[in-house]
């Protein structure tokens, strides 16, 4: 056995000597985003006691002074007797939705479930009034296999599909059940939404089409389960909802239910921005829908100092006295910039005319000045052009496949933790969204409000909505690398 002490926590573990640092970090807030290739530096830890000989992944990461004072990659340790480790410890917000909904009594409670690549959410409502009695979130244990979707496809298609499968479900059974226990009647229903990889990864289907192109899921309906049979320990259906398309889930149909975007007059857009971007356009007349490959940029991968939306993050930045100003999520020091920081950033940027609308660093500028020791680099601003232009591509080409253009959208719904953190002003002044801003309104958590819904919903909507809905190939409609060429530029002062 071996001691291992986590600080500032002051946590001690017992565990097995030889334990891998991954299995044993990711509990106590350390990530890891490559699922543990050690090419993303993101599980970083100072070891306090003697540290280990570094190895090839830890020479590449740290400077011989930072190796010195004992920083290794977590991903290529594993426990032993006597280990202390500083962990720079955070929590990130999860957005949840207690808004108030009219709905039809039905009887018992609900369990509505927001199956995401990252975060887990669970509310319990009683079906008799639709109030939410009870939330419970958490991280995806996924992650620690990989924080992105095409990593864990990789792991499955490698033998590791049961293994997501079952972390998953143990913990959001783990989170049923604790919910089941304050419910004032029995649970008769779970609805469950996510993206297309989260429908297949939990349902056991087979996720080998997702990895290549077209990307077209062979078994993207509803999914009918039972809770005893997934070991939950309560006796009710799990129902996950219909996706509607290749990369464009469940957490989109229940989007679309939560914002009555299908029956809506005209031309109006939901969004769920993130590494996947999924777009929803049109109205009672028809809808259209896409994925596009956004990258990872929004959710602070891919940028050199960038981390997700947590304590310690810049989630914010302001243009004062001639310098960016940040502003850092729970306050202290700041430890990186998240996606919403990482927009405000650029726009503030642009604003004092440090960059140019081609993309490139003005006056000649070699970064962007946050705080000591953190700046933004020319290659963290491309990444965010090639993510903002794959959406506003997006944008233009289906507001075309409905016959129409930014200028006729009538509402636009922002859906998603990102998308309801982001200043919707540094949004439009990079040119992510091309529209005006008086039409865009953040829309909550609306995957987890859809699933309310359907907890209530017995002529099933969702299904009306899938037949509704058509998926549009943006990488095959022949304007598109043009269309994303012209929406990777920012738009010049005034525009």
């Amino acid at each position: 056995m071996a001691t291992v002490r986590l600080l500032p926590a002051g946590t001690t573990l017992e565990v097995a000597a030889g334990t891998p640092l991954q299995q044993l970090l990711f509990p106590h807030g350390v990530e890891f985003p490559c699922g543990g290739r050690g090419t993303c530096k993101a599980c970083r830890v100072r070891v306090l006691s003697v540290p280990p000989p570094p190895v090839e992944a830890d020479l590449r990461s740290f400077t011989p002074d930072q190796l010195a004072a004992g920083w290794r990659l977590g991903c290529r340790m594993a426990a032993y007797d006597g280990l202390v480790l500083e962990l720079a410890r955070w929590s990130s917000p999860v957005l949840a939705d207690d808004t108030p909904v009219t709905v039809a009594p039905r009887d018992g409670c609900g369990i509505a479930i927001d199956l995401g690549t990252t975060t887990l959410v669970a509310q319990l409502v009683d079906r008799r009034d639709g109030r939410v009695l009870a939330t419970r979130t958490a991280l995806n244990p996924q992650a620690r296999l990989g924080a992105d979707l095409m990593t864990r496809i990789d792991h499955a298609k490698r033998g590791g599909a049961a293994e997501l499968a079952g972390l998953v479900r143990g913990e959001l059974g783990r989170m049923a059940g604790e919910l089941a226990v304050l419910a004032p009647v029995p649970v008769r229903l779970v609805v469950v939404v996510g993206n297309t990889a989260m429908h297949h990864l939990f349902g056991c289907i087979d996720v080998t089409p997702l990895s290549t192109p077209p990307y077209r899921p062979v078994e993207d309906g509803l999914l009918d389960l039972q809770a005893r049979d997934l070991g939950w320990g309560i006796d009710a259906p799990v129902r996950v909802l219909p996706c509607l398309g290749g990369f464009v889930g469940s957490d989109l149909t229940a989007g679309i239910l939560a914002t009555g975007l299908h029956r809506l007059d005209g031309l109006n857009l939901l969004i769920d921005l993130g590494t996947n971007g999924e777009l929803v356009c049109g109205g009672r007349d028809g809808l259209v829908c896409a994925s596009t490959a956004a990258g990872p940029a929004f959710e602070g991968a891919g940028i050199s100092i960038g981390m997700r939306a947590a304590t310690g993050a810049i989630g914010a930045v302001q243009a004062v006295d001639g310098a960016l100003a940040p502003e850092v999520l729970g306050g202290g020091a700041p430890r990186g910039i998240c996606g919403s920081g990482l927009v405000d950033a650029v726009a503030a940027a642009l604003e004092l005319g440090w960059i140019v609308p081609s993309g490139r660093l003005a006056r000649g500028r070699t970064d962007l000045p946050l705080a000591p020791g953190l700046a933004l680099q020319g290659m963290d601003v491309r990444q965010l052009q090639l993510a903002k232009g794959a959406i506003a591509a997006g944008i233009h080409l289906l507001c075309k496949a409905r016959g129409g253009t930014v200028h006729d959208l009538r509402r636009v719904f922002l859906a998603g933790a990102f998308g309801n953190y982001v200043r919707i002003v540094s949004a439009v002044r990079i040119g992510l969204l091309p529209i005006a801003p008086e039409r865009i309104s953040p829309s909550g958590n609306s995957a987890l409000l859809g699933a309310r819904l359907a907890l209530h919903d017995d002529d099933h909507a969702y299904t009306a909505i899938r037949s509704l809905t058509r998926q549009v190939e943006l990488k095959i409609e022949p304007s598109f690398d043009d269309t994303y060429i012209d929406a990777m530029a920012f738009p010049g002062a005034g525009a």
